[in-house]
């Protein structure tokens, strides 16, 4: 029989119609529409697969998430529901391996259309009447909304240094809708207000944790956004839903590489839907959607693979992701943060310092100079001839211009490979970022960091997706450092620290607008873990004439 001691922690909460109980197998939380077992294990309690949502199949294909559907009895959360569709990379894992590639997280174990489902990681043993911080885990990490799942990042190890800390945080984790389950384009879409359904997944399981996470034990006040690639790309985007207006969803973010990306109307990728109609055998249906929604899910999966990947020759310009629809994104993000209409409340965005070179491994059959330059009409259409020659000045031939930087003439893959890889980092990742900064420094705290460890990587250097290691421990073990500053932000909204159980304790980490000259970088470097501050004025011209450009285009 189970000690009184080990019952009390879980008879703590009575919240509307939310409980959580000591059963022998496995607590049990009582959530309104049914009731969740979970397995304790250690110090820690697991609660996987919970449906937050309906599940999006049949007339709900594509459709905005509904609530979770009712049911009596007690079913087993000790498993993790299965993963939303994956799209193709286009290439092979041995292809990708032969390049010194490797994915950071490992494939999908289950894959389903059922998918919606969401996970919380809490402390064994919380204090009566103790409401702790949450994290909330939008996952990215793999290629670009088309892939990726939440059972690839479980919580047990921030959970366990959390608690090591003394600074206790909830970590929450749930699945979206990717590729075109989640982001369908054309003007189809944006006429029955279908946009952005992944985004508005990420929104409704934050509506899920005011509603729930007391029954875990967590505070609803208290919820702090954090992603990674993609996912970091999908907080940015949230300080920007409602006319920036959060809507008390989350106090704080913390985002690695991804910024509030330039995005296109969401009818400028008609052509993907139009083809993926005719691919999955909807020709001339008189409503297109209506008839993709009767599609079976392997068939309209093998079509949506026809589509180009982040692998294939447009790489970062995306067939299916976020993109401006008139409801969730109602203008161009960028001219929502020159209005001030994003959420004021503080964050923390940082990237790798060769993000491009990843996607650069598409572009490998690009050798001649104007080609390289020319193919820049597919990431920024509408450039002119003169802003063309300005930005193949502004990123010349020269391979020690190139990424990975400050790598001399090595890496040089290919005649343009380390130009191209240049020049995604830039547009897609320290552009946006910067242009960020600029404008919200100036009403909340941010803080800014650069991954620099890994610069002896062949031809990758400081890639996109390291930053794992630095803060989550996928793939290599952590030092912990970036990982205490994620907890501390959690708890305090500040990475910084006096808590001597934290490596943070002794280390600084200034405020991006602490200067207003040199604006300072938390920068992790070699060899591991030393980390120092460097500036946030790299590369200056060439970032100021790509903003200029995209602003023109994009808005």
């Amino acid at each position: 029989m189970i000690g009184l001691t080990r019952i009390l922690p879980y008879i703590l909460f009575f919240i509307s119609s939310s409980q959580l109980t000591e059963a022998s197998q496995g607590p049990i939380v009582a959530l309104d529409y049914g009731s969740f077992q979970g397995n304790l294990t250690g110090d820690s309690v697991k609660f996987l697969g919970i449906p937050f949502a309906a599940p999006p199949v049949g007339k709900l294909r594509f459709a905005l998430p509904n609530a979770p559907i009712p049911f009596k009895g007690v079913r087993q959360a000790t498993s993790f529901g299965a993963a939303c569709f994956q799209q193709s990379l286009g290439v092979s894992a041995e292809d990708l391996a032969s390049l010194g590639i490797t994915s950071p997280v490992p494939t999908p174990a289950s894959v389903s259309e059922d998918c919606l489902f969401i996970n919380v990681f809490k402390p064994a043993n919380i204090p009566e009447g103790k409401k702790l911080p949450v994290v909330f885990w939008i996952y990215g990490g793999k290629w670009a909304f088309q892939a990726g799942d939440s059972a690839s990042y479980p919580g047990d190890v921030i959970v366990a240094r959390s608690v090591a800390l003394g600074e206790p945080v909830i970590y929450v984790s749930s699945n979206y809708r990717l590729s075109a389950f989640g982001f369908l384009q054309g003007k189809e879409a944006r006429n029955a207000g279908l946009g952005n359904i992944g985004l508005r997944d990420q929104q409704f399981a934050l509506r899920w944790l005011q509603k729930y996470i007391c029954a875990f034990g967590g505070d609803p006040q208290k919820v702090m956004t954090w992603g990674e690639s993609a996912g970091a790309m999908s907080a940015s985007f949230h300080f920007l839903a409602n006319d920036g207006n959060a809507q008390g969803l989350f106090r704080g973010s913390f985002m690695e590489s991804g910024s509030p990306s330039f995005l296109r109307d969401i009818t400028a990728n008609q052509k993907y839907f139009d083809q993926l109609v005719v691919d999955a055998g909807c020709r001339g249906a008189a409503d297109p959607i209506a008839c993709l929604r009767t599609v079976p899910f392997d068939t309209l999966g093998d079509a949506i693979n026809k589509s180009p990947s982040s692998f294939s020759y447009i790489s970062m310009t995306l067939p299916w992701g976020p993109s401006i629809d008139g409801q969730f994104f109602k203008r161009a993000p960028q001219q929502s943060l020159l209005e001030g209409l994003y959420a004021k409340v503080p964050f923390v965005n940082g990237d790798c310092d060769d993000e491009g070179t990843l996607f650069a491994f598409a572009n490998m059959n690009i050798t001649c100079s104007t080609i390289a330059v020319n193919f820049e009409h597919s990431y920024l259409p509408g450039i002119s001839d003169d802003q063309l020659a300005a930005l193949a000045k502004a990123y010349p031939e020269d391979p020690t211009q190139g990424a990975p930087f400050d790598t001399g003439t090595a890496n040089a893959l290919t005649p343009q490979f380390k130009r191209i890889a240049a020049i995604q980092t830039d547009l897609f990742f320290q552009a946006p970022r910067r242009f960020f900064f600029k404008i919200a420094s100036k009403t909340q705290p941010t803080f800014s960091f650069c991954k620099s460890r890994g610069k002896a990587t062949p031809y990758l250097g400081a890639a996109h997706a390291s930053d794992l290691a630095e803060f989550y421990g996928t793939g290599t073990q952590p030092d912990l450092i970036g990982m205490d500053a994620m907890i501390n932000f959690a708890n305090t909204l500040n990475p910084n620290t006096k808590n001597t159980k934290s490596l943070l304790s002794k280390i600084n980490w200034p405020r991006w607008e602490s200067s207003a000259v040199a604006h300072p970088l938390f920068t992790f470097v070699d060899p591991a873990p030393a980390v120092n501050v460097t500036f946030d004025n790299f590369r200056t011209k060439e970032i100021d004439l790509l903003t200029t450009i995209a602003l023109a285009l994009f808005g």
